[in-house]
């Protein structure tokens, strides 16, 4: 047994510098995936097909989250895999940004380079990406979970923001070597900030072994196939894969469906995605008063937050089927505008709950030896979640482009055909918040203290009050 010294969580400050690392994650890869797409199909002239097949390369790629993460566990230490992934992100966005000038002239050679470089953009993502959860779960304290996931997730929109904007301004007029140039002073820079706001921060507050030694290790198969046998952690699973499926089926269709039954010109339907991305905004922030308590009124838990926010998102998606059937007299921003707030409500609950759930004890496995259960798995399981979410983000937006046009062959009309993708998103929806609600269940009941609590943590494990995993739901 292992006597461990209290810890101390990160504070406003640590979890901002996160956010900041966040932020350059993000900054890297909205170039990639937005700047570099509209450059092969506009500048260039090059099918749609080919940045959309890239795009997916990198999701596909990030199939490789859970080893990511179990390495992670393995190391004991978070930093060397955020800025080992983060090196990995920005060389692969400044080799995409090449390959990109490359099309140009050689269109070959430029493809096969793009594909290596969307590549790497996958690894760094699924190695920075997935350590940066893991500690961030690891060293907040319960209560401030859903805030600071808030937090976090609110400096990577801005991050994106401020990105698109400045980098958009010093790429016009556009040339190859502006590109290339632009790429790589964001690439740079991205890895720089990551450096110093990483810097000795896992060391705040770490708690300490005082005595006992670690039991061995078990293999990556063994590690996956423990986690995927935790009854909450398959369920989280196959609910991060359903809840982002739904959350990404509309983004190809939105805009093509207000143009279609609305009327609305590009210039505005633009302007209804700024709606949404408001919308999701303001949802954040509101869940972001998850878990906590003001004049002793409690707020609601991660978990109710999680659930509500997939039923509202129903409600949403319900209301675009009306919209369809009575277009154009419908108020059409207003239901977009609540979908944007569901949709940001119950992904920040989602990932304050996953926060909780990553550091969950772990329960013995059949057919393995005692020391399995006690060893660290919170990158694992981060792994596998994240692993979820990019099939359902690579799938969702192909999935309902494809059920439109099924939709419509089969009915006939467009009206028909976006009613039955967004009924069918609500459906998930509900799916998910039936989920959600069974996860929370087993966490409410799995916080409870029991005599075994403190034998069962490992070094790396922060000492946290059992009840502050009460709550929880998962994301």
């Amino acid at each position: 047994m292992s006597a461990i010294a209290p810890s101390r969580g990160l504070s406003w400050v640590g979890i901002a510098r996160l956010g900041l690392v966040q932020a350059m994650l993000g900054a890297v890869v909205v170039l990639t995936t937005s700047t570099l797409n509209r450059v092969m199909v506009l500048e260039l002239a090059l099918p749609a097909l080919l940045p959309g097949l890239l795009v997916a390369l990198h999701y596909a790629v990030q199939m490789s989250r859970p080893r990511m993460g179990f390495g992670s566990d393995r190391g004991g230490r978070r930093t060397p895999w955020i800025l080992g992934g983060m090196a990995v992100l920005a060389l692969g966005g400044w080799l995409a940004a090449v390959a990109t000038a490359w099309m140009g002239s050689r269109p070959t050679a430029g493809i096969v380079l793009a594909v290596l470089a969307f590549g790497l953009v996958g690894l760094g993502v699924s190695a920075g990406g997935t350590s940066l959860l893991v500690l961030l779960a690891k060293r907040v304290d319960p209560p401030r979970r859903a805030t600071a996931a808030a937090l976090v997730w609110v400096m990577m929109i801005v991050g994106f923001a401020v990105t698109a904007g400045v980098a958009g301004k010093f790429l016009d007029p556009y040339t190859p070597m502006r590109l290339v140039t632009v790429s790589g002073v964001v690439s740079v820079m991205a890895v720089v900030v990551a450096v110093l706001a990483l810097w000795g921060l896992e060391k705040q507050g770490v708690a300490v072994a005082t005595e006992g030694a670690q039991p061995p290790a078990p293999g990556f198969w063994v590690a996956l196939r423990s986690v995927w046998h935790e009854p909450d952690a398959r369920r989280f699973t196959i609910f991060v894969f359903f809840s982002m499926l739904a959350y990404s089926t509309q983004d190809l269709i939105l805009e093509p469906f207000a143009g279609a039954l609305f009327g609305l010109t590009p210039g505005q339907t633009t302007q209804l995605s700024g709606v949404q991305h408001g919308g999701t905004l303001a949802g954040m922030l509101l869940a972001a008063l998850a878990g906590r308590r003001i004049g002793g009124t409690s707020l609601g838990s991660l978990r109710a937050w999680t659930v509500g926010g997939c039923l509202a998102s129903a409600v949403a998606l319900a209301g675009l089927v009306a919209g369809a059937m009575l277009a154009p007299d419908w108020p059409l921003h207003a239901n977009v505008f609540l979908m944007g707030v569901s949709n940001g409500a119950f992904s920040i609950a989602a990932i304050g709950s996953m926060m909780s759930l990553a550091g969950e004890r772990v329960q013995p496995l059949a057919g393995t030896d005692g020391a399995a259960p006690r060893t660290e798995r919170s990158g694992t399981r981060m792994g596998l979640w994240g692993a979820a979410q990019a099939i359902g983000f690579a799938l969702g937006g192909l999935f309902g482009a494809a059920a439109s046009d099924l939709a419509r062959w089969l009915l006939g009309s467009p009206q028909g055909a976006y009613g039955a993708v967004f009924a069918l998103e609500s459906a998930m929806f509900l799916v998910s918040a039936v989920l959600a609600w069974r996860i929370g269940s087993t966490l409410h009941a799995s916080a409870r203290p029991t005599s075994g609590d403190a034998g069962a943590r490992t070094s790396s494990d922060p000492v946290v009050p059992a009840a502050g995993v009460a709550g929880g739901g998962s994301a």
